[in-house]
C-alpha cells in the first residue's frame, strides 16, 4: 500500500505503527521521524517567512477571514505517487491542508485514492485513530498492540502520581494574543496530576485577553505555543515574561510544543509523562529527548 500523510500527527502515528516504509509523500512540517523529512513534500504554507508571533496570528486572521487556504497541495507531484490511501485531517484549519480540497483533488486521481479523515479532540480519540489507520492499512493486530503500549504508558503516569497534591495548571497555546490549550491538553494536564484552570477539554483552543487570566491563581504556568519548539516556546515566554509574572504562578515553563503537544500522535502520551515530571519530579522521571525549560529558576534541559 502507497500512503499520502497530509498531516504531521499521521505522518508520525503511520511510522509508529510500522508503515513508515509505505509513505510516499508528506507535508512540508513532516519532519519526525527524521526520515520522514527526506520524503516527497506535498504542501507548502502561504504565509510569509520571518512572522513573529503576533504576526502569524494576524496573516493567519487575514488569509481565512477572505475565505483563502492556508496550504497549498502539490496535486501534480500527488499524482505522480499513485496513492493507495491519503489520510488528512479536518480538526484545525489552520494546522493542514484542508479535508475538503483533499477529498476535490482525491476524485481526480488516478484509481481514486481512499482518503481517511482525522479529526481527534482528545486523547482517547487521538488513541482510537491508531486504531482506525491500522486497520484501513490492513495491519490492525500491529496497530493494536501500538495503542496497548500507549495506554500502558498513561497507566503508569495515573498510578504514579494518583494521590499527589495537584498543582492548578495555566497552559498557553500561544502568547500574542494568547491562547489557552485546548483539545486534548487539559486532558493531559489531568492525567499528570495537575488542574487545568482554564481549559476546556475537547474543545477548540479560546483566545482570550491577558485582563482574563488575572485572578486565575495558577500554581503552575506552561509556554506551549502550537508548533513551535523549545527555543521558540521560551522566546515567546520570555518575551511575555511580564505579564506571566503577574498570574502569580510559582513555576513557568516553557516546552517543545510541536513535538509533544501540537500534533494529535503517539508523542503526546510523551507529553503527558513531561507534565507529570514538572508537577511531580518526585514521582515521575523526565521523559528521555524530551526538551523543557524552568524559566522561574533560570534552568533547563534538552
Amino acid at each position: 500500500m502507497r500512503i499520502a500523510s497530509l498531516v504531521p500527527s499521521a505522518t508520525e502515528m503511520l511510522f509508529a505503527i510500522g508503515l513508515g516504509g509505505n509513505v510516499v509523500g508528506v507535508t512540508h512540517e513532516c519532519d519526525y521521524p527524521p526520515a520522514a523529512a527526506s520524503l516527497p513534500q506535498l504542501t507548502a504554507t502561504v504565509l510569509p517567512a520571518g512572522l513573529d508571533a503576533g504576526g502569524i496570528d494576524a496573516a493567519v486572521k487575514e488569509v481565512v477571514g477572505e475565505g483563502r487556504a492556508l496550504y497549498t497541495l502539490d496535486e501534480e507531484r500527488l499524482a505522480g505517487l499513485e496513492p493507495d490511501l491519503i489520510v488528512t485531517q479536518a480538526v484545525c484549519e489552520v494546522c493542514a491542508v484542508s479535508y475538503t480540497d483533499v477529498v476535490k483533488v482525491a476524485v481526480r486521481l488516478p484509481g481514486q485514492p481512499r482518503v481517511l479523515q482525522q479529526d481527534p479532540s482528545t486523547l482517547g480519540e487521538v488513541l482510537e485513530d491508531v486504531t482506525r489507520l491500522g486497520e484501513a492499512a490492513g495491519i490492525a493486530e500491529r496497530a493494536a498492540a501500538v495503542r496497548a503500549e500507549l495506554e500502558a504508558r498513561l497507566e503508569a503516569v495515573r498510578l504514579a502520581v494518583a494521590g499527589a497534591p495537584r498543582p492548578r495548571v495555566l497552559a498557553l497555546e500561544w502568547l500574542d494574543p494568547p491562547f489557552l490549550g485546548g483539545h486534548w491538553v487539559p486532558e493531559m494536564i489531568e492525567l499528570a496530576g495537575g488542574e487545568d484552570v482554564a481549559g476546556r477539554a475537547g474543545q477548540k483552543s479560546p483566545q482570550v485577553e491577558w485582563e482574563q487570566l488575572q485572578g486565575l491563581e495558577p500554581d503552575v504556568v506552561v509556554s506551549m505555543p502550537c508548533g513551535w519548539y523549545l527555543e521558540d516556546s521560551k522566546a515567546q515566554a520570555l518575551e511575555h515574561r511580564e505579564r506571566l509574572d503577574v498570574l502569580g504562578a510559582d513555576r513557568l515553563f516553557a516546552v517543545d510544543a510541536a513535538s509533544t503537544f501540537s500534533r494529535p500522535g503517539p508523542r503526546l502520551v510523551d507529553g503527558v509523562e513531561l507534565l507529570a515530571h514538572l508537577f511531580h519530579p518526585d514521582r515521575v522521571k523526565a521523559p528521555a529527548g524530551i526538551g523543557f525549560a524552568e524559566l522561574g529558576a533560570q534552568s533547563s534541559r534538552s
